[in-house]
């Protein structure tokens, strides 16, 4: 009987433990949750500054029309907003790279200047081409600031192709395919301006 009752208390005890963590699992899934939503958040929206926006702009995308673009694709937009205004639009884009598909974050403020550009995927040869997928990029922050005529249509290439822009070493390919899609990204921004940062015409 003393030993039945110890067997007894032992699995309502196991019972009470496995009971008291399933609750404590359920109970902070959601925060995990929405705490990892949160750190993926800021690691693709690291081309903004913290204090440049108040919104959530991966949880409103954007409704995008005609996304086949001349060297590239639109895959998604957000806007970012401060105080109610819109501050910045980012374009997330695919291009093809030398070793197979380079996906970009590209934001733009609402003058349509470019703010930075993130490297979200890519398979460049490693040493490369593949460096355009490090962040912070000392080559990708050379086009801060830049918008769609500053430099001008030649001038959005490379220095080889006649146009402003130094390539990675060894990575021409994987360099033009990125001039291309951030001069592509930024055209789409000027002719959908409007509806992309939310203006009524």
């Amino acid at each position: 009987m003393n030993r039945a009752a110890s067997v007894v208390a032992l699995v309502l005890l196991t019972g009470a433990g496995l009971g008291l963590t399933g609750w404590l699992q359920h109970d902070s899934a959601a925060q995990i949750a929405s705490e990892q939503r949160l750190i993926d958040s800021r690691k693709l929206l690291d081309v903004l500054a913290p204090d440049a926006y108040d919104n959530q702009p991966l949880e409103q995308p954007l409704p995008l029309a005609d996304t086949g673009l001349s060297h590239s694709t639109l895959l998604a937009g957000y806007r970012a907003s401060r105080l109610g205004q819109p501050v910045a639009v980012l374009l997330r884009s695919r291009t093809e790279g030398y070793s197979g598909v380079i996906e970009l974050l590209v934001a733009i403020d609402a003058s349509g200047r470019l703010l930075g550009v993130k490297t979200l995927r890519q398979n460049e040869t490693p040493a490369l081409g593949g460096l355009v997928g490090d962040w912070p990029n000392r080559w990708l922050a050379t086009f801060t600031g830049k918008s769609r005529t500053a430099p001008d249509d030649a001038g959005w290439a490379l220095k080889k192709d006649q146009g402003q822009f130094d390539q990675l070493a060894g990575a021409t390919v994987t360099s033009r395919a990125t001039v291309n899609a951030i001069h592509d990204a930024l055209r789409y921004f000027d002719e959908h301006r409007a509806t992309l940062l939310g203006i009524a015409p």
